[in-house]
């Protein structure tokens, strides 16, 4: 939907998320009446730095899937368990077991393989994987600091500020675009509806949930699955074929999940130093 939509890659990224903001807001209500007795200043000041973090992700991410092929952009911008470790060992003091980091270092080596060819290759795109990097780090940070707030009594107190807050930092840089031609189609607005929808209201809640409740390493690892879905959806709506080096890139990125998810299970207590380990 993003590389099918012709509106800024920011404004893009406001109108997503302030739509789904808006739809959620109900629920929200509904969370404050169920904890009336909780100051709801502090929910929006908890919510500032995931929100900053947020905002960084989506304009980058809108702008990064467009100059990549999508298979590949998914990849890497999905790359979160390279990173996860040593995010939540600085924000959360989670450790991580020695087979997560050799985990980190196969899939690593899958995004450097995939940068050489495109450094390489005549259709080089290596500004679009270095954009979609510094996408997967602040999608990581964002993930790492929504499960720093899982005390918070209700998700709804946690995800409706950071989709408001981020939607409003986005639109606030996206003024100079505000008159876009692309905001007096209808097609551009079912774009704008399935992205808040389906990416944003779902999926970027279910995956707060999620590290509300399991190791984050295990949330990443899980998430990284989403390229296996956009090459064949890439291939069959915009006719992109992954290169040959998608294939040996692919498999250390297996080989890394594998490794990572191996670790995860036999470390126990011991990898996270906490309850959540034992979950």
């Amino acid at each position: 939907m993003i590389k099918a939509s012709t509106l800024h890659p920011v404004l893009l990224s406001a109108l997503r998320l302030l739509l789904a903001a808006a739809l959620l807001t109900p629920v929200y209500l509904a969370a404050r009446r169920a904890h009336a007795g909780r100051a709801a200043g502090a929910d929006w000041r908890a919510a500032r730095l995931p929100a900053l973090a947020l905002a960084a992700h989506f304009a980058s991410w809108a702008w990064g899937a467009r100059i990549t092929p999508t298979a590949q952009a998914t990849l890497i911008v999905n790359l979160a368990p390279l990173a996860m470790p040593f995010l939540l060992h600085a924000f959360l003091r989670e450790g991580a077991a020695r087979r997560e980091l050799v985990a980190t270092g196969l899939a690593l080596g899958a995004v450097m393989l995939l940068t050489a060819r495109d450094a390489l290759a005549a259709d080089a795109a290596p500004l679009g994987n270095l954009v979609c990097l510094g996408s997967m780090l602040m999608f990581t940070l964002y993930l790492v600091l929504g499960r720093r707030h899982r005390a918070v009594p209700s998700l709804w107190l946690y995800v409706v500020p950071v989709y408001w807050q981020a939607g409003l930092l986005c639109a606030l840089f996206a003024i100079p675009w505000a008159g876009d031609p692309g905001l007096g189609s209808g097609r551009e607005w079912l774009l704008v509806a399935g992205l808040a929808a389906l990416p944003t209201l779902v999926g970027h809640s279910l995956l707060n949930r999620a590290m509300r409740a399991l190791p984050g390493q295990l949330v990443s690892l899980a998430n990284l699955g989403q390229f296996v879905f956009a090459a064949p959806l890439a291939w069959m709506l915009f006719a992109e074929r992954p290169p040959l080096v998608f294939v040996p890139a692919c498999v250390l990125i297996a080989l890394a999940v594998w490794l990572g998810a191996g670790a995860r299970r036999g470390a126990g207590v011991g990898s996270g130093g906490n309850v959540e380990g034992r979950r």
